[in-house]
């Protein structure tokens, strides 16, 4: 009878030991996973910001760009300027003229730069204005840059369409009725949406191949900003490019994720830009 007591106590405890160790795994796992999710967001925190970085680097190397070529405009006409005062009296040209026509091509130039700072401005605020009204979880799925005084709204298509389709999802309407108020407010700026795809071949009957798909979404994109969110459709713009425009290359998984978007691009009006460069004075 003892040693049977004995059996059992041992039994008993090789079974509470068993269980012991498999609630340990079980809090390894719990905590590995967690763990993963974390460095997971971190990666993804860290990509926005250098990609944050990377379009405030080019607004800096375009407007270096731009005071680099009216410096040279300018000092062309100085030296003109030079020239004719040394030569006065064996030419005809008119000093009092070209002195207007320096004066003239400075102020044109300094009204180019108000401009354009006007505009960097504008897409600042703009940008700054949709980035705060895009909760944590939405900031995911979508990407905000400024290139070239150009803003850029990348939206990834698994938020906004079912799969292989170009309906929209139900849970896109809350960010599109974000960015459609944005733009709304910002009546002077036109609005380019464009989709892309990655180089997978469409297998649907009602659709021929990935330059459709992609005109579809985006067309799917700006009819949703006109009859559910109430933007002027003359404002608005529908293109694709198909699998033409990749950000990664099409070889991995995550390059292709990353290649399926759709862009919503907001621009200032070019006709206000092209009459500013009419207005440039002549120089000879």
């Amino acid at each position: 009878m003892k040693k049977n007591v004995i059996i059992m106590a041992a039994t008993a405890a090789l079974v509470l030991s068993s269980c012991a160790s498999k609630k340990e795994l079980q809090n390894c796992r719990d905590e590995n996973k967690s763990l993963t999710s974390n460095l997971q967001s971190t990666k993804e925190d860290l990509a926005g910001k250098n990609a944050r970085i990377t379009s405030l680097e080019e607004q800096q190397r375009g407007l270096q760009q731009a005071l680099a070529a009216a410096e040279a405009k300018y000092a062309k006409l100085q030296e003109s300027l030079d020239k004719s005062l040394s030569n006065a009296s064996q030419n005809n040209i008119s000093i009092e003229k070209l002195v207007d026509q320096i004066n003239e091509s400075n102020q044109y130039i300094r009204h180019l730069v108000e401009v354009k700072s006007k505009s960097d401005s504008l897409n600042m605020v703009l940008t700054n204005n949709l980035t705060r009204s895009l909760s944590k979880e939405e900031m995911k799925e979508v990407d905000v840059q400024v290139l070239k005084g150009v803003v850029y709204i990348s939206l990834a298509d698994n938020m906004l369409y079912k799969s292989g389709s170009y309906e929209i999802n139900d849970r896109a309407a809350e960010t599109l009725s974000k960015i459609a108020k944005i733009i709304t407010d910002y009546k002077d700026y036109d609005v380019l949406i464009e989709g892309n795809t990655d180089n997978v071949p469409i297998t649907k009957t009602n659709i021929r191949n990935n330059w459709d798909l992609s005109c579809l979404r985006a067309s799917s994109v700006v009819q949703a900003l006109q009859t559910k969110y109430g933007v002027d459709p003359k404002r608005l713009t529908a293109g694709g490019r198909g699998e033409y425009n990749p950000l990664q290359s099409n070889d991995t998984e995550v390059g292709k994720q990353r290649n399926r978007r759709t862009q919503i691009i907001i621009t200032p009006k070019l006709d206000e830009f092209m009459d500013l460069i009419g207005e440039a004075p002549e120089t000879k």
